[in-house]
Order: C-alpha cells, then structure tokens, then sequence
C-alpha cells in the first residue's frame, strides 16, 4: 500500500469529525512481560489504518476547522543511541513517505504537550486553529471489563486538565470505515491466505501417525515466515482427536494417534492483515467411513453458506442458515433428534468481519456490502467420537455476488486424500 491509502482515509475519517474540534490516536506501546521483558510490540490497528506506521508510542492529530484540515504526526527522535540499542528508528522523511503527512508537521513527541498547550487549547495568535476546539476524539475502545477505555490512560493529562473538552468516539467512526476494504486491503488479505495455504500443505506433507501437534504448529509458522509473511495472525490451533471438539483449543502438545483427525484453525499476516483458514484432515491420509460422513455434512454446509452470500444479506442469515443445516445434518446422522439439540454439537457463528484484526471491527446490524470480508466455518464437535471438524474459508463479498479468496485451498475428501498420499 502506497501513501495514497492512507492519505485517503484520513480525509474520509475527517469529513466524519464534527466542526471545532481534534482526534488524537496513539500507536501504543509494548506490554510488560517479565522483570526485565516485554511482549513484542503489536501496533494499534487504527492507527496504522490511518498512517501505515508500526512504530511505539508515535501520536497522530487531526484537527477539523472550518474549511480546513490539520495532520501532525509526533514520533521517537532517530538518535544514535536509539538506533544502536534499540534499532533503527524511522526519520522524519520516512515516515512522511510511508503516510503522506507533510514532512514540516512531523514533530517529536517531547513537543507534544507543548503543541496541545500552546497551538490547540489555547485562543492566542499562536493557536493553530480559528478558534478552541470543543471536542476531542479518542478510540474509546475498552476490553471486556476494562473501567476506562485504553486511550484514557495514554491522553490523561489532556483530558484531566481540559474537563471542558467533550469526549467523542472516534474508534467507531474508524470501525464502520474498516468494515469495507478498499482493493489494495483485499490484496493484502489474499496474500496473507496464499501464506497460509502454504504452512497448511506444508503439514499434510508431513503429517503422520505419532507426530506432535507441537511438531506441526511449528511447521506452519517455520513455513510461512519462509515465504514471507511476519508471523501468524493469531495462536495456531493444531487440535487432535478429542482435542478437536475445544473450540480454542492451543496447547498443541499431544501425540496425533492413528486414525486420528486433525483439526486446522491457523492463519498468516500479510503487512498486519490477516488470515484466517480452518481445515480437517486425516493424520493417516485416510478418512474412516464415519469420519467421511460428518465431514462432507459440513462441507456441504460450508459451500451452501458462502453461495448465500452477497451485498444485502445480514450475517445473521448466514448463522440462522448454516445452523439449521447442521442441525438437519445430525438428525439424519442419527446424532440428534430434534433441531434445538444441535447446541450440543455446534456452538459458534458461522461468520465474522476479517481484516487487520483476525475478528476484525463493524457492524452486524447493517447487511452486508461490496468490499466487506467474512469468514465461513461451520463445524461439528463430537466429543464421545473423538470427531472435532471445522472448515472454514475466507470469502470477499462483491457487488454481484462473493468471491471465494481461499478457493485454492483444497476442501474436498478425495482432494485432501490424494494429496497426502
């Protein structure tokens, strides 16, 4: 993605801003891990939305007034010692070529408190703007039982020192835009599959009766950084047997027995995008009769799913349809009785939003549109069998209909059987 994508985006999300007033977006910084660790860094998604920037604790302003729109970026100063201990920081004139923001609005972060004080909350000659701002924009996400979402923390002196500033939400005016990607979005996504199609052939030509599941999550992620991707979008799931029927199942240290299948829920990144593909296999390279029987019901729900999708439908059609195909499924497999049963073997959507973030951010309450990415991943979890089955495909939605972007990825039971052979 060039600067353009992010120059573009930027002026979208502005338009949505009221008048008179300011967005500040952090990029976030590494976690604590340890007494003298940290988790690696993971960028905050919206900011790099805005500005295709990986980098810790840069600051973003936008500022709405009047006519006229203001950006400024605030990064780490590339010094020498942070470039030898640290590694290399990015400059003032790389980041203004990665996101488009002129290079005389790139300041340091150690001028920020003094910018906000002296050229936005201020009514002197020097202000930046026309007049002082009344409102402030902030992501307000927050997780789970969080009291005060994240941005409070990182913004507190502002929000402290100005209490007459009005908080608005700008993380949901940033979701709704996420929600539709643009082409170059959808390219990095497709990528991001191509990686995880490789990890996942990658495993079927090597898996075997005895192997660890431990053995095999390092496979994938060993073969996707070959080809290129940064690393996986989210914990792999390698779950054996009865393993199969946990849902998010990570500990991926168990012994794969014969006649075992093997349930694959695992995806690359692709510059932050991600994918996300679920795949059930045969550890011997042989579906059992059984076995074959609950697969190809959930294969044929996975198919019927995906051919319902287009601009119009709502996600929840999609979840009310899969849902009462399995249940008809298992009532025909002789597991269930009755429709309202199939909680016992099935209890997860069909379909969420894939983009930057594995469940990525939008609406389910508007239908669905051209541009918008969703997973498809019926599954049956059988525990007494020992028969945990997901298939799950990543699927474009267009203005005539879907486009399939993990189709090359083989699905069907002879397809997987031939290859393992």
């Amino acid at each position: 993605m060039n600067s353009n994508e992010f120059i573009e985006r930027r002026k979208i999300l502005i338009d949505e801003l009221l008048d008179n007033s300011f967005a500040l977006l952090a990029s976030g910084e590494a976690m604590h891990k340890t007494w003298d660790q940290f988790h690696k860094y993971i960028p905050n998604r919206n900011f790099f939305y805005l500005t295709g920037l990986m980098r810790e604790n840069f600051v973003l302003f936008l500022a709405k007034d009047d006519s006229q729109i203001h950006e400024y970026i605030f990064i780490e100063e590339a010094s020498d010692y942070a470039n030898k201990w640290l590694g290399k920081r990015l400059t003032k004139e790389e980041v203004a070529e990665i996101s488009g923001i002129d290079i005389n609005n790139i300041l340091y972060v150690q001028e920020f408190r003094n910018f906000i004080a002296s050229r936005v909350l201020t009514d002197s000659r020097a202000s930046l703007l026309s007049k002082v701002p009344e409102n402030l924009y902030l992501d307000m996400f927050r997780y789970r039982k969080m009291k005060k979402p994240v941005s409070f923390n990182f913004f507190s002196e502002i929000i402290d020192n100005y209490p007459e500033l009005y908080i608005k939400d700008l993380g949901g005016l940033i979701s709704d835009m996420r929600r539709i990607k643009t082409k170059a979005e959808v390219l990095e996504i497709q990528k991001a599959i191509d990686y995880t199609q490789k990890g996942i052939e990658a495993i079927w030509k090597n898996a075997k009766p005895g192997i660890n599941e431990a053995q095999l999550e390092a496979l994938f992620e060993y073969t996707i950084k070959v080809e290129g991707s940064k690393g996986v979008s989210f914990d792999t799931i390698v779950a054996s047997g009865k393993n199969g029927t946990v849902l998010h199942y990570v500990e991926n240290d168990q012994k794969i027995e014969d006649n075992s299948l093997v349930l694959l829920d695992l995806g690359a990144l692709s510059n932050l995008y991600a994918g996300d593909i679920s795949r059930t296999f045969p550890v011997n390279g042989k579906f059992t009769e059984r076995q074959s029987e609950f697969y190809q019901m959930v294969l044929d729900v996975n198919k019927k799913t995906i051919e319902m999708i287009k601009p119009g439908v709502y996600v929840k059609e999609l979840n009310d349809f899969a849902r009462d195909m399995l249940a008809e499924g298992m009532i025909r497999l002789g597991k269930i009785k009755e429709k309202s049963e199939i909680s016992k073997y099935y209890y997860h959507n069909v379909s969420h939003y894939l983009g930057l973030d594995v469940h990525d951010v939008g609406t389910y309450s508007q239908p669905l549109s051209p541009g918008a990415v969703i997973t498809v991943e019926p599954g049956i979890y059988i525990e007494e069998e020992a028969i945990g089955i997901r298939i799950e495909d990543d699927v474009l939605v267009t203005s005539k209909g879907h486009e399939n972007l993990s189709k090359n990825i083989i699905k069907e039971i002879k397809d997987i059987e031939d290859f393992m052979k």
